[in-house]
């Protein structure tokens, strides 16, 4: 049976990032990737969004490794020549009751070590005229990536600290040991040892690690698909910043988002689905759903023309709470919560997941490697 000191399970940004970190720290590390290609699935699926950590709640995970990761990311990116652009972004409010949450949201930006800066309706309409506001955040650190650039160039530096990604890897299952290295069962029948595992599954996640023996099931979450629609802009917005509504609940309404080419996007709205698996999904966008989409824009741009939006593309994010329940954390559990050597489960890493990847690879490091 061959040997690996590390195996990161899941090819997308989040495992890539971890096994770099791996390789760079000294283990020889595998990345398990299912798919033919690098970050094929959650990761090909989203906004592309620097996140500045604003919204998280002080002190979580999210908030940290959100602030810490988007640091990183801007280094990296001006390093490894990764195509990006740190265009602001604005989060407006249209009512007293949003200008009351922008306020909340302003206080929390301070409280994460966000930079922030509060504009009233004519500063906001300054920078954008066609936007419609009461009031309105800057938040200047907010940004926007090539997210495989992002990817190759972490797989880059993983091969260069002789890592390796193996497409077309699927793993079935695992023997965990308390002393000795895991044996993780691959699809096709062959067993890899490891001493470090990672599941950073995205999707599969839960369903994987409730196919380890040797992890109590209390330490496995119950996972829930939330699909985000995106609608694609048929002209050229008159926007230089993202826009987000002020938030409401633990969704965050439809944004405009740009492209590094400044095309528009709108979404994602959030429609909860009915899966058991992730190979149930239905990726497909209903065009019947933009007439929702609408409304909610002309709210802060009321110049979004008849017809403008068209069906694009949809994302399904790893939740580990369902509907109505307050918003998780991510959940980085190490030997210290359920008691294996080497082993670490990322669960629930939605947004800001791709912005964070960094931050949380140096996390499962200095976890992993503690006996």
């Amino acid at each position: 049976m061959d040997r690996v000191d590390a195996l990161v399970i899941g090819g997308g940004a989040v495992g890539l990032a971890v096994a770099r970190a791996l390789a760079q720290a000294g283990h020889e590390t595998v990345v398990a990737e299912a798919r033919n290609a690098i970050g094929q699935g959650v990761s090909s699926r989203n906004s592309e969004v620097i996140h500045a950590g604003l919204y998280y709640t002080p002190g979580s995970l999210k908030a940290r490794l959100c602030v810490r990761g988007k640091e990183l990311l801007y280094a990296l990116c001006a390093s490894h020549g990764v195509d990006h652009r740190r265009c602001g972004k604005l989060t407006v409010a249209n009512s007293d009751a949003e200008a009351a949450a922008l306020r909340g949201l302003q206080q929390r930006a301070a409280a994460n070590g966000v930079p922030v800066d509060w504009l009233d309706a004519a500063q906001a309409i300054a920078l954008e005229p066609a936007l419609r506001c009461q009031a309105a955040l800057l938040s200047p650190s907010t940004g926007v990536v090539d997210s495989h650039g992002f990817m190759l160039a972490l797989q880059g530096d993983l091969e260069r600290a002789g890592g390796m990604v193996a497409l077309e890897s699927a793993v079935a299952s695992a023997a965990l040991s308390r002393s000795g290295p895991h044996v993780v069962r691959m699809a096709d029948g062959s067993e890899l040892a490891a001493s470090i595992v990672v599941n950073s599954a995205a999707l599969d996640a839960c369903s994987l690690a409730r196919r380890f023996e040797g992890l109590a099931p209390q330490f496995v979450p119950r996972e829930h698909f939330a699909k985000g629609n995106y609608y694609a802009l048929s002209a050229r917005a008159p926007f230089t910043h993202l826009i987000y509504p002020a938030p409401a609940d633990a969704w965050l309404g439809v944004h405009l988002t740009l492209d590094l080419g400044g095309q528009a996007k709108f979404g994602p709205d959030i429609e909860w689905l009915d899966v058991e698996t992730p190979q149930q999904i239905d990726y497909a966008v209903d065009p019947r759903r933009a007439d929702g989409f609408y409304a909610e824009v002309r709210r802060y741009w009321p110049g979004l023309p008849d017809g403008a939006l068209a069906p694009s593309y949809s994302g399904v994010r790893p939740k580990i709470h369902g509907p109505g329940e307050p918003a998780a954390d991510f959940r980085i559990d190490g030997p210290a919560l359920h008691g294996v050597p080497g082993l670490v489960n990322l669960f629930g890493i939605e947004s800001p997941g791709l912005t964070s990847a960094l931050a949380i690879a140096q996390l499962v490091v200095a976890i992993a490697g503690k006996r």
